[in-house]
């Protein structure tokens, strides 16, 4: 609250645009929040960072721990793993290619549901580590833009306290940090929707485990 006091203040002066200043008010009331799980600093999401899938939480069919890579070695398995964990193959038709692969006695349903298991869990598990990556990789990007933006605006407040200074520079650095700054913002709107991603992957493995569980009986 302080430090926007202090620019507020100082867009009093005449050759400050109006539109830069309410960016950089913006900028002082919106910067980024510290996580809220000091184990992941890097983790801006509101919800809280579980790094990896739990199989228990999903799957409560029979053991898959002995399957391995075997469903990668197998044709049929690996094309409908790939088939039904994208998301343009919609519910409906990832549950009836389910339904219409997991079929025989009941020892043959069990290795089919094993396999396909054991590929949706291992495809969206890497799928999700590798979004939650990003979204990490994307957070520190935008805390080092915050940075930046914070450095600018210490530079046209120095600027400003000369006597002798030219409001031309102050101008330059005005335009820079009024466009840094909605980048930022534009930016800080994205991850929003960004950290949904990892659930969405996390309520597709759930989807497609009931759809096995449910052939397999």
């Amino acid at each position: 609250m302080k430090a926007m006091n202090l620019i507020a203040g100082r867009c009093a002066v005449p050759w400050w645009p109006g539109g830069a200043c309410a960016l950089v008010i913006a900028f002082a009331l919106t910067s980024p929040a510290r996580a809220i799980d000091p184990r992941h600093p890097d983790w801006p999401c509101h919800r809280i960072k579980v790094p990896e899938l739990s199989l228990a939480a999903v799957w409560t069919g029979p053991d898959i721990s002995d399957v391995g890579n075997a469903w990668r070695e197998d044709r049929e398995v690996n094309e409908l793993v790939g088939r039904i964990v994208v998301r343009r193959t919609s519910q409906e038709e990832a549950e009836k290619a389910i339904a219409d692969f997991i079929t025989g006695d009941a020892a043959t349903r069990e290795r089919k549901a094993k396999l396909v298991m054991a590929g949706v869990f291992t495809v969206l598990g890497a799928e999700r580590a590798q979004v939650m990556n990003g979204i990490e990789r994307f957070a520190r990007r935008q805390k080092g833009f915050a940075d930046k933006i914070r450095d600018e605006t210490r530079q046209i407040r120095e600027l400003q306290d000369k006597p002798d200074h030219d409001p031309k520079k102050i101008d330059e650095l005005v335009k820079i940090i009024t466009w840094d700054t909605r980048i930022f913002e534009d930016q800080k709107r994205t991850i929003t929707y960004v950290c949904d991603v990892p659930q969405a992957i996390e309520r597709r493995v759930f989807i497609l485990a009931r759809a096995i569980q449910q052939a397999l009986e």
